[in-house]
């Protein structure tokens, strides 16, 4: 690839990684709203493998009184602006890789906790989850890159 077209490719991986974090915001906002909600959730109520309600409202659905849906708005927002108005600094591609890393770490844990700890899932997480491992993966494509110009 040329160094233009490269840039160009570059642009729209950031695009993507933006329209992921937007996407993780949606959700993580939808899991803020039912973790204050007093009501049961229809959608996300299959039983008792998923259920969001049981997820949202357990002693880890917050880390020293801040809700973990809120730490996700936050961390995919940081996402979506390094993707969209930080997207031309050069040290870009490292942040972001790293943000995205610390949040499918975090994921990755809370995944784990929801199976093994709790026994029910969220869907919302679930979700959460995959969006957060597509936009390591394509910012480990973006670093890459640019490390190697």
């Amino acid at each position: 690839m040329t160094g233009m077209a490269e840039r160009g490719f570059t642009k729209k991986l950031m695009s993507v990684v933006a329209i992921l974090a937007v996407c993780g915001i949606v959700v993580s906002s939808v899991s803020l709203q039912r973790h204050y909600a007093r009501s049961k959730t229809a959608y996300c109520d299959l039983g008792e493998t998923f259920n969001c309600d049981i997820v949202n409202r357990s002693e880890y659905s917050t880390i020293l009184g801040i809700p973990v849906a809120l730490l996700g708005m936050l961390g995919y927002a940081a996402l979506a602006g390094l993707g969209t108005v930080y997207r031309k600094r050069r040290e870009t591609p490292a942040m972001l890789l790293g943000g995205a890393g610390a949040g499918l770490a975090f994921a990755l844990y809370l995944t784990y906790i929801e199976g093994r700890v709790l026994g029910v899932w969220c869907i919302l997480c679930l979700i959460s989850l995959a969006l957060i491992a597509a936009t390591t993966i394509l910012s480990a494509t973006i670093w890459w890159k640019s490390s190697c110009q």
